[in-house]
């Protein structure tokens, strides 16, 4: 165990966490894979609702990790670049705490449209942004040759890190999300969820700020 980095189990582990909490949030859907299964009086229905809503959520990590992957590969930047996506992380906290109004183009989806729902939910929300300072943090390039060839080899390396890092926060999400939604379908019923849920948009946004402050004072203090 003396190999191992405890800064990059911390991180992953932060991975797992946040898909965790995205598949508890009720808000990122597992509520319509119980509402699929009651309508079809199956489980089955539960778990073909859950598929394309972690489909849509994966697209949506990608869509966010995958244009820093390429960013990260210009050495020189990669301090600047982490500030960067620390600001954009705290101004998305923010902006979500002062507007809790949820973009009325979500409204225009049909839920039935799992995948795209479950995509267009994710962005609106910042699922992505609160894995990026996370993602950034496991790309360790500073170390790397010079040279076309070794860009390409940074470059190859931080695209197979992005999709891991969105797998898995996805399978953690897919794994807290399907739980809950067997749980309300086959024994607590929907009446649970009314009762007992509580508003986690205001904890989400927090949770946002905080990782984006907590990576930018560690790079800002790194930077010099």
């Amino acid at each position: 165990m003396s190999g191992v980095d405890p800064t990059a189990v911390w991180l992953w582990l932060a991975i797992i966490a946040s898909g965790l909490y995205h598949g508890i949030n009720p808000g990122m859907g597992w509520p319509l894979a119980v509402s699929a299964g009651l309508m079809d009086k199956s489980q089955r229905a539960v778990v073909g609702a859950l598929l394309p809503l972690s489909a849509g959520h994966l697209a949506a990590m990608l869509l966010v990790l995958l244009p820093f992957a390429l960013l990260i590969a210009l050495v020189e930047w990669q301090r600047p670049i982490q500030v960067a996506a620390g600001i954009i992380v705290i101004g998305f906290g923010l902006m979500r705490l002062v507007d809790r109004r949820h973009p009325r183009a979500l409204a225009r989806i049909p839920p039935a449209r799992l995948a795209l729902w479950s995509f267009a939910v994710a962005i609106a929300h910042g699922a992505g942004l609160m894995l990026l300072p996370i993602y950034l943090g496991l790309c360790a390039t500073s170390s790397a040759p010079d040279g076309h060839t070794a860009a390409a080899r940074v470059i190859d390396q931080n695209l197979a890190m992005a999709l891991l890092v969105a797998l898995v926060h996805t399978a953690a999400m897919l794994g807290a999300g399907g739980l809950l939604a067997w749980l309300v379908y086959r024994y607590l019923g929907v009446k649970f969820v009314a009762r007992s849920w509580f508003n986690l948009e205001t904890v989400w946004a927090v949770s946002l700020v905080l990782v984006g402050v907590a990576a930018l004072a560690i790079n800002v203090a790194e930077w010099r």
